[in-house]
């Protein structure tokens, strides 16, 4: 269970097939590989070795996915970081991660130089990723025009070696860089085609950044099976809707955000649409609302996965959806699911506690951090810091997080029951709830929403107010705006949000 020779099976089987297809490039099976095989090689004439460990400051781009194979065929650890990180985070996580050599862009270049005088990564150790070249970077084309096309000698990894690291997104706090090993991600290539339903004829459109997890789940099984992956650069509904319709797309997986967007997009058209066989939607809760109107433009074609990239996941399958529309669905073969009180007692169906589990897909741990891991994973079940129930058929439901739980006069209030409230009006087309200081309740909800300019912030506060299931549930407050502050996965900020609106009405006390 490694990854070192998939590319391998199908240079040799389906090397004639359609592999990669990026904006202008169209790769085959065979061609790909030799691509990778090339950077591989490259690789260890720079004396890159098994366990080094190769970060990425890269938006999407068909290099990086050259750089993920041949991380798989050297041993080396592949450690993708986001293409928005500012100097200090950059100091941070290459210097946490042990980077040995690094791989910028245009869109990189000076945040990484600003940094680099405080960075560990020797000299040489700098690559160029982009048009022409960079004063004190190797080209990347320098790095694999001489090296050979054939595949690099077996470097001896294991099952356990590890595979990568992915650092959290950052949502919820510090991130922390997870450790996943070759076994790990091989499950991810056996498990999500099953889950699909793909096939080696499959096309699969991949739209979000490529540095986090859930690109994992689309390129891996694609490989996997030799089918047709087809890469973005950046998320456009525009051209997302043309390249279905004229690529014959079956299978995308998306983050809720973008599925609104492309929901409300002018040209999107369901009979575009008509060769989609999957549409995943995954890294945050897709509000009931959004959930609905996918089922009413593409129906039986929707699955939801909930999970952490640290190992635990539950899904949904579109077969499911209409009878438990309001669940996350259910752990895989192979997983376990289990809802925890704060004792540590498991808890009945219908009962609130933290969700716990665990899978063939577990981290082996934050690298680096044996405190963090100790804490994350439990005799081998991992804590999720997630709130939910289980219905008595053992569907999930996802409450909200822990920490974005909180107490309006002294009651416990899920920001996600009333987001789900929000989303229910016509003019709105996104909804966050988070809790603000309040001088009589201690806490109380705000929205910040995204609409169509229809209503005004006192007329949506009114109606959602009279909706909500309870009085401690009522909002506060709501502000319009044009955008939400979101990471390169697409997530919102949810703390930049709050800081934001603390800011700018009254030091954070509401009337």
């Amino acid at each position: 269970m490694d990854l070192t020779r998939i590319l391998d099976r199908q240079a040799r089987f389906r090397g004639g097939h359609e592999a990669v297809v990026f904006e202008g490039s169209c790769l085959s099976y065979a061609e790909f590989d030799t691509r990778v095989n090339q950077l591989a090689n490259g690789l260890i004439q720079a004396d890159v070795t098994k366990g080094d460990k190769v970060a990425t400051l890269l938006p999407n781009c068909l290099e990086l996915l050259c750089i993920y194979w041949a991380c798989a065929k050297t041993g080396a650890v592949a450690v993708p970081l986001s293409p928005l990180l500012q100097r200090q985070a950059i100091i941070n996580l290459l210097n946490q991660s042990e980077a040995a050599i690094v791989f910028a862009a245009p869109e990189t270049g000076d945040a990484l130089d600003d940094a680099r005088a405080e960075l560990k990564i020797a000299d040489d150790r700098y690559v160029w990723v982009g048009p022409g070249s960079r004063p004190g970077y190797r080209t990347y084309a320098d790095l694999v025009n001489d090296a050979p096309g054939d595949a690099p000698a077996p470097t001896g990894v294991e099952p356990e070696d590890p595979y990568n690291i992915i650092y959290s997104s950052g949502t919820t706090g510090e991130p922390k860089g997870i450790t996943l090993s070759h076994r790990a991600r091989w499950h991810y290539s056996t498990l999500y085609p099953l889950a699909w339903r793909m096939a080696p004829e499959s096309v699969l459109l991949h739209t979000g950044a490529l540095v986090f997890n859930g690109a994992f789940m689309t390129f891996l099984p694609a490989a996997y099976l030799g089918a047709r992956y087809i890469l973005h650069r950046a998320f456009d509904p525009a051209a997302v809707i043309e390249t279905v319709r004229t690529e014959a797309v079956t299978h995308m997986m998306m983050v809720p955000t973008q599925i609104v967007a492309l929901l409300n997009h002018p040209s999107f058209d369901p009979s575009a649409f008509d060769t989609l066989k999957c549409l995943v939607t995954i890294g945050a809760p897709l509000h009931l609302e959004h959930k609905q109107q996918v089922e009413a433009a593409l129906p039986g074609r929707l699955h939801e996965l909930y999970g952490l990239a640290e190992g635990f996941q539950t899904l949904l399958d579109c077969t499911e959806l209409a009878e438990k529309l309001g669940s996350v669905g259910a752990p895989p073969p192979g997983f376990d699911l289990r809802i925890v009180g704060e004792d540590g007692c498991d808890l009945p169906a219908g009962e609130i506690g933290e969700i716990v589990g665990r899978g063939p897909i577990l981290m082996s741990g934050y690298y680096n951090r044996p405190d963090l891991t100790a804490g994350a994973i439990r005799d081998g079940w991992l804590y999720s810091g997630d709130l939910g129930y289980v219905d008595e058929d053992g569907y999930l439901f996802l409450v909200d997080r822990k920490k974005d739980m909180f107490k309006s006069g002294g009651v416990s209030v899920y920001p996600r029951d009333i987001e789900d409230v929000v989303t229910q009006h016509p003019a709105v087309l996104e909804a966050v709830v988070f809790a603000v200081p309040d001088a009589k309740w201690g806490e109380t909800g705000v929205a910040a929403v995204i609409a169509d300019g229809t209503i005004s912030p006192d007329d949506l506060r009114s109606w959602v107010n009279e909706r909500v299931s309870a009085k401690f549930q009522r909002l506060s407050h709501v502000t319009l705006m044009e955008s939400f502050p979101r990471n390169a996965a697409g997530k919102v900020v949810k703390p930049d949000l709050r800081d934001a609106w603390l800011a700018e009405y009254s030091g954070g006390q509401t009337s």
